[in-house]
């Protein structure tokens, strides 16, 4: 029987130190679980609207209490980040911005327009009395 050959262990995460690409990627898929979730908030608050005024008040409650506002806002700060990231994903799907300096340009661009999208999003929100 042939002795089996020792191969090097597969490089994982504490192997490498953190870099804005890996971490931006691993980012962008927990706020893509983050944003599965926030789906059940849609479709409690469009069911209660649905079931009438007592249930649409009750969620109307929550949503505007301070958990509700803490919910909304990782909500909204994530679809923001996954949205931009994912405009740059498309970006990379042409073959455009491979280069480290590129990559790393446009993922603090992703950062700072996660930031103000969001800002702005509030902004508008609270403007119109939401």
């Amino acid at each position: 029987m042939a002795k089996e050959r020792e191969r090097p262990l597969s490089p994982h995460l504490q192997v490498y130190k953190p870099q804005l690409t890996s971490a931006l990627s691993i980012f962008h898929r927990m706020t893509g679980v983050v944003l599965s979730g926030g789906t059940v908030l849609l479709a409690w608050w469009l069911v209660s609207a649905a079931a009438g005024p007592s249930w649409y008040a009750c969620v109307a409650w929550f949503f505007s209490s301070w958990a509700g506002y803490a919910v909304l806002g990782v909500f909204s700060l994530c679809l923001m980040y996954h949205l931009c990231n994912g405009i740059r994903h498309l970006f990379w799907d042409a073959g455009m911005g491979f280069e480290i300096r590129e990559a790393y340009s446009s993922g603090y661009a992703v950062l700072a327009a996660t930031v103000i999208l969001t800002a702005l999003a509030w902004i508008a929100g609270l403007s119109m009395g939401a």
